[in-house]
């Protein structure tokens, strides 16, 4: 998938009237998961995606891959999507839902199985409910 059909299916899907806002949801919603996962995960990951979209995976590291991701809960998840993105905790729900979705969507192979089986299981609802789905 293109960069600009990632950012176009982001904004049609959350409904942003804008580009802007569907870069700022991925960037926080990519940044934060990038956070959580194993950097190595991370990388595997960002390498699949748009260059640009994919950085914002790898912006959060601090071992050069070495490291294993931090390891906080949904809550955490989604308030730091939301002060990312500047969204209250209910937005940044849905925003980070439809990141997934345009995410294992623009991956191939079980990159994304990897991604889920690697979060607790509060995450991986939040991993798995899509665009739709009811949370």
């Amino acid at each position: 998938m293109r960069h600009d059909d990632f950012v176009g299916q982001v904004q049609a899907r959350a409904r942003l009237g804008d580009r802007a806002h569907a870069e700022r949801a991925i960037r926080a919603s990519l940044e934060t998961l990038g956070e959580r996962l194993p950097e190595s995960l991370a990388d595997k990951l960002a390498a699949q995606l748009p260059h640009e979209i994919g950085e914002n995976l790898r912006r959060t590291e601090v071992y050069g891959g070495l490291g294993t991701g931090e390891h906080f809960g949904r809550e955490e998840f989604i308030r730091r999507v939301g002060a990312r993105a500047g969204v209250d905790d209910r937005r940044a729900v849905f925003l980070a839902r439809v990141v997934f979705e345009v995410t294992d969507e623009a991956t191939q192979g079980r990159i994304m199985t990897k991604v889920r089986e690697s979060l607790t299981e509060e995450l991986r609802e939040l991993a798995t409910a899509g665009s739709q789905g009811h949370l």
